[in-house]
C-alpha cells in the first residue's frame, strides 16, 4: 500500500508478524503466422483447397466481390455479344429466317416477339458485366455524381441545459470543487504534490495528509492552488504522523467548507466519488463505490508508520489524490484518501491505481482536526499492553516478555485494572473480531480517550468479557 506522494512502504496491518514478507500493499503512490506449408499457424491441418469450377477459378477483387470483367474467361457455348449471332442455338429456340442480303443475327422487321431475343441476350450479358467489381465501380462514380449537394447543412444542435440535479455527480463536483485545492510544497530540493480541502472558509483550514505537507516541518514552503488557478501561501497548522492527518491554513478567499458527513453510516457498495489532484492535476474527479470498511492499514510515512482504520474503495486513486476527499452521492466528506495498494512485484515509483485505494474516515479526521487546530496535537487511546507479534493462532495475544524496557501489561494502565494478563487472547473488541496485532492497534485508535469497550478474552481454554476504559496515550 502507498501513500500517493512519497516513497515510504506500507504493509497491510498484520503483515512481519511472523517475519515474512508483508502483503503487496505499498504507501500512497498472435502468434506469428506458420512458416510451414499445410498447416495453420496453430499447427493444425490447413483448410481444405477452395472448390474451382469447371474452366479455372473465377477472379475476384481483394473484398471478395467478383473482378471486372474484362479479367472473367467467356463463359463457354455463349455468343459474342459484340459479334454477329450466327447460331441463336437451342436456348432462343426457333428463329425466322433472315432475308436476302441481310446479316445473320440481325432484328427482321415485322412482327413477333422473338424477333427481340437476341437483343435481350446482349442486354443480359452487358448487366452482367456491371454486376462485378468493374461494374459496381462504374454505378459508384455515376452515384457519387448525384449523391453530392453542396447546400446540404446539418440542423444545430439543440440548446441543453447547464445545470445538472444536485445528487448526480456532475452536481455534486460542480459544487465541490471550489474548495478542494492542490498542495504544492518543497523544501530545498525536496518537494512534492498532495491534495487538501476547506473544513473553514471562516478562519481557512484546510485539511490534508501528514504525509503531504511533513517535508515542510523543517523549514519548508507550502503553496495551495485553488480549482481557478490562483496561489496563496498555506501554513501548518498541526500535525498527526500516527493519524496521517495534518491542518493548514491559508486565504481561502471565503471558499465554502466542505461537509464532514458520518462515516459510521457508511455501508459496503455506497456510490463514492474522489476529488484532488493526481500527478499534479487539480480539479480531477473519479468514481467507484465502497468495497470495503475496517481495513487495517500501516503506512510507514517519513515520520512515523501511520495506522489507519480505513473505508476502502475502488474509485481511482493515484499519488497526488492524498488529502484529498472521498464523498457519497450528497457530497459529504466520508474519508480522507490516503493510501493505494501497490501490485505484486511494482515499485513504489511505478504504482498507481489498481482499484484498492484506503481512506481515513471522515470521524476520525474530524476528531483530529479538532485536536490540532485546538492545541496542535492528536490524542492517542491506548488500553497499555504489548502485543506479540509472532503468534499465529486465533485472535491477538498479550506478549509475555517485555519489549524496549516496556512490560507486557502496564503497570496501573486499562489493561491492568481490567485484570487483562500477559498470555491472554483477545479474540473481539466489541462485535468485531481481531486477527492481528495491527488490526487491534487501529481499532483501538478509531475510539477516544475515556471511552469504554468490551473485550473477548481467552485464558486456559476459558473465554470471558473483559471491560476496559482507554485513556491517551500521552498521559
Amino acid at each position: 500500500m502507498t501513500q500517493p506522494d512519497d516513497d515510504g512502504r506500507a504493509r497491510p496491518l498484520g503483515a512481519g508478524r511472523t517475519g515474512k514478507p508483508p502483503d503487496a500493499v505499498t504507501e500512497d503512490r498472435d502468434e506469428e503466422p506458420s512458416e510451414h506449408e499445410g498447416t495453420s499457424p496453430a499447427g493444425s491441418p490447413a483448410p481444405p483447397a477452395p472448390f474451382v469450377p469447371p474452366g479455372g477459378p473465377v477472379p475476384v477483387a481483394p473484398s471478395g466481390t467478383p473482378a471486372p470483367s474484362g479479367t472473367r474467361p467467356p463463359a463457354p457455348d455463349l455468343p459474342d455479344p459484340d459479334g454477329p449471332v450466327t447460331d441463336p442455338g437451342p436456348l432462343l429456340g426457333p428463329y425466322p429466317p433472315a432475308a436476302p442480303g441481310q446479316p445473320v443475327g440481325t432484328v427482321p422487321s415485322g412482327p413477333g416477339p422473338r424477333a427481340r431475343i437476341p437483343v435481350l441476350l446482349a442486354a443480359a450479358l452487358v448487366v452482367g458485366a456491371l454486376g462485378g467489381a468493374g461494374g459496381a465501380a462504374v454505378l459508384l462514380e455515376l452515384e457519387r455524381g448525384r449523391v453530392h449537394d453542396r447546400s446540404f447543412v446539418l440542423p444545430e444542435p439543440e440548446t441543453a441545459r447547464t445545470g445538472r440535479p444536485v445528487d448526480s455527480v456532475a452536481g455534486v463536483a460542480g459544487r465541490l470543487l471550489p474548495s478542494v485545492v492542490a498542495l504544492r510544497v518543497r523544501n530545498g530540493a525536496e518537494g512534492g504534490t498532495g491534495s487538501g480541502f476547506v473544513i473553514d472558509s471562516r478562519a481557512g483550514y484546510i485539511l490534508t495528509n501528514n504525509h503531504v505537507v511533513s517535508i515542510s516541518a523543517t523549514g519548508g514552503t507550502i503553496q495551495v492552488i485553488f480549482q481557478d488557478g490562483s496561489h496563496t501561501a498555506g501554513t501548518v497548522v498541526g500535525r498527526d504522523p500516527s493519524y496521517d492527518l495534518a491542518v493548514v491554513k491559508a486565504d481561502v478567499g471565503g471558499r465554502p467548507a466542505l461537509t464532514l458527513g458520518n462515516s459510521d453510516e457508511v455501508v459496503v457498495g455506497d456510490p463514492t466519488i474522489a476529488i484532488g489532484a493526481p500527478l499534479g492535476l487539480r480539479g480531477t474527479v473519479t468514481t467507484g463505490i465502497v468495497s470495503a470498511l475496517n481495513r487495517p492499514v500501516a503506512a510507514d510515512g517519513s515520520d512515523e508508520t501511520s495506522f489507519i482504520n480505513a473505508i476502502q474503495t475502488d474509485a481511482a486513486i493515484n499519488p497526488g489524490n492524498s488529502g484529498g476527499p472521498l464523498v457519497d452521492i450528497r457530497g459529504a466528506v466520508i474519508g480522507i484518501n490516503s493510501a493505494i495498494a501497490k501490485a505484486p512485484g511494482t515499485s513504489t515509483q511505478s504504482s498507481g491505481n489498481i482499484g484498492l485505494g484506503f481512506t481515513i474516515p471522515s470521524n476520525q479526521a474530524r476528531r483530529t482536526a479538532e485536536q490540532l487546530i485546538r492545541t496542535g496535537k492528536a490524542e492517542h487511546p491506548v488500553i497499555g499492553v504489548l502485543l506479540d507479534r509472532d503468534y499465529e493462532g486465533e485472535g491477538v495475544r498479550v506478549s509475555t516478555r517485555e519489549g524496549k524496557g516496556q512490560k507486557p501489561v502496564t503497570p496501573g494502565g486499562p489493561a491492568d485494572r481490567a485484570g487483562i494478563e500477559p498470555g491472554d487472547i483477545i479474540l473481539k473488541l466489541g462485535d468485531r473480531p481481531m486477527s492481528s496485532p495491527d488490526e487491534l492497534v487501529v481499532a483501538i485508535r478509531a475510539r477516544t480517550p475515556g471511552e469504554t469497550v468490551t473485550l473477548l478474552v481467552r485464558r486456559s481454554g476459558k473465554e470471558r468479557e473483559i471491560t476496559v476504559q482507554l485513556v491517551d496515550s500521552n498521559k
